[in-house]
């Protein structure tokens, strides 16, 4: 057989240009019907229609023609796409010279059943690029006739932490500058301390302010979600195609939680004692658990790298323990901490603090143990375990509590954009922020590949490095400002102590403070006040507004 079908859902698969002699293989596996989509007479060795169907009929297939001039799919013809699929018994094999103008016609007669995203995660894996109708997969399938068009000379993509404070690092050096914000969120989250809310020392209302009272002044917020981007037009194209042009293009909309990615979580979260501080509404029923627990078993998981705030899953342990320990409770509970990890945490200079808190609260520590399935009922997790060496094994464990790290990647549009990498981040210099290909993209956050950590306190230092930088392309001069990998985790031992990670790429130590003050491979007192009192003033009031305390980008050195 010399076609290869490519699946693009379970009822269509689309080929190039197929024989009648092909048909046999082709119901063999399992195919009904199939359509033509290209019209007779395209190339010298193409079998017309005609003849396809007569086969088709002779092995009881059904067959339709749809022709399509190569570059001239018209709103009808997916219309009329769209009317066969649901009409054909399927599996439908779709062809073409290519399978491109059959992927396309189905592209256009999902539009406004699928999201954007997926419609070009499905095409981009069958490997046929749907950017050249992406505009008209954002309006519904449809042509797009108002060619209207917003244009500002920097467009920001996210107005989470990063998005807010690249922004008004900007404005605090050029307060000239026309810069449009695209975030379709009413409330915005200081996320650092759902740990705290979920170790009973914050209120959940102390981290969330309203979007609009946080974009600096000056600055256009366009409340829409991005569809997908057109960086050779220097376009993005939002939801129902609006279109927004740049000059400059900033993109840091953060990472996507992936709870589906485990079986049956989704469906147990905030109840049979299943949650996370990684989400708003989870982080408080974590306290509530913590303080109904008097004994039985408690499960902390982390998932594969990359993740925001590689601490965050023991921390949630840390001070659920020091919790149980002071009313008398811990030593009644079984703690465990899976990771799918071989390694408690990265940068091995704070690790012996960390295991002397995890002797301290007798946790066990399991490497290599992925979670993939909850039974929320039965309160049963099971994890895949690969440990060097070994085949891989399921294990299934009890659980009386247990506090979920999800899965995190890079969120959908940005995954099958022209701007990501194949691991699905945005492709950036790791130095500069700068986007490889396109040069006057920039980007900054937990979506961009470089290899640091995914903190706020990394974005705190990456916004005024971007800000230096695009400041001086527009000026018509190259990068002066890097970004070191600076991240920092202040891991909460317990209440009222912190082992304060600082650490930049390369795993290399990056304190901020003197030893004599904040030695961070030991907890301390100072290190949580900071926590506590400091950082929440100096996120709200200092990074979010363009005050770069201890933040000052770090310039290239003159030769």
């Amino acid at each position: 057989m010399t076609v290869e079908p490519k699946t693009i859902s379970s009822q269509l698969a689309v080929a190039a240009q197929i024989a009648p002699s092909d048909l046999v293989d082709l119901k063999a596996q399992g195919f009904r019907s199939v359509i033509c989509n290209r019209p007779d007479g395209e190339g010298a060795d193409q079998p017309t229609f005609s003849e396809i169907a007569a086969a088709a009929s002779a092995l009881g297939l059904e067959a339709r023609y749809i022709p399509i001039e190569g570059g001239k799919v018209s709103d009808a013809d997916a219309a009329g796409f769209a009317t066969a699929l649901d009409e054909l018994p399927g599996p439908t094999l779709a062809y073409c010279r290519s399978g491109t103008r059959s992927t396309t016609l189905w592209s256009l007669a999902q539009a406004g059943r699928l999201p954007v995203a997926e419609i070009l995660a499905v095409t981009q894996r069958a490997g046929y690029d749907m950017g050249g109708v992406v505009r008209r997969i954002a309006n519904g399938g449809k042509t797009v006739t108002d060619v209207s068009e917003a244009k500002h000379d920097i467009v920001i993509v996210g107005g989470g932490a990063a998005g807010i404070a690249v922004a008004s690092s900007l404005k605090s050096r050029r307060p000239d500058l026309d810069i449009a914000l695209i975030e379709p969120a009413d409330v915005h989250y200081y996320q650092p301390g759902w740990t705290m809310v979920g170790g009973g020392i914050f209120e959940p209302q102390q981290t969330a302010k309203t979007e609009a009272s946080l974009i600096p002044k000056g600055v256009v917020w366009i409340k829409a979600a991005v569809a997908a981007f057109e960086p050779t037009e220097n376009a993005v194209i939002l939801d129902g195609c609006r279109v927004v042009k740049y000059n400059r293009l900033i993109v840091c909309p953060g990472l996507k939680l992936d709870w589906g990615k485990v079986d049956g979580l989704i469906d147990t979260l905030g109840k049979n004692g299943v949650t996370s501080n990684y989400r708003y509404d989870l982080a408080p029923y974590t306290w509530q658990l913590v303080k109904g627990m008097t004994q039985g078993r408690a499960l902390f998981t982390q998932p594969p790298m990359p993740i925001k705030c590689a601490g965050a899953p023991q921390k949630a342990m840390y001070l659920s323990c020091d919790a149980w320990m002071r009313r008398g409770v811990l030593k009644d509970i079984d703690v465990q901490f899976n990771t799918a990890g071989g390694v408690l945490f990265g940068v091995p200079e704070y690790v012996p603090a960390l295991m002397e808190y995890v002797k301290k609260y007798d946790a066990h520590l399991n490497f290599f143990h992925n979670l993939v399935a909850v039974d929320g009922p039965a309160r049963k997790a099971i994890f895949e375990v690969k440990q060097p060496d070994e085949d891989t094994r399921q294990v299934e464990v009890d659980f009386d509590m247990m506090h979920v790290c999800p899965p995190q990647v890079a969120p959908d549009f940005i995954r099958v954009s022209p701007l990501a990498d194949a691991a699905g981040w945005i492709d950036v210099d790791q130095a500069t922020l700068r986007h490889k290909t396109y040069e006057n993209i920039w980007s900054l956050g937990d979506v961009m590949n470089a290899p640091n950590a995914k903190t706020a306190a990394a974005a705190r230092v990456q916004a005024p490095t971007v800000a230096e930088n695009v400041i001086a392309d527009i000026d018509g001069g190259s990068a002066v400002a890097q970004y070191n990998g600076y991240g920092s985790c202040p891991l909460t031992v317990e209440r009222g102590k912190i082992v304060l990670a600082e650490f930049g790429y390369g795993g290399k130590m990056l304190p901020s403070f003197p030893k004599a003050f904040i030695d961070g491979t030991k907890p301390s007192r100072a290190a949580w006040l900071l926590k506590e009192r400091i950082l929440p003033p100096i996120y709200w009031k200092a990074m979010l507004r363009g005050r770069e305390w201890m933040a000052v980008p770090e310039q290239f050195s003159q030769k």
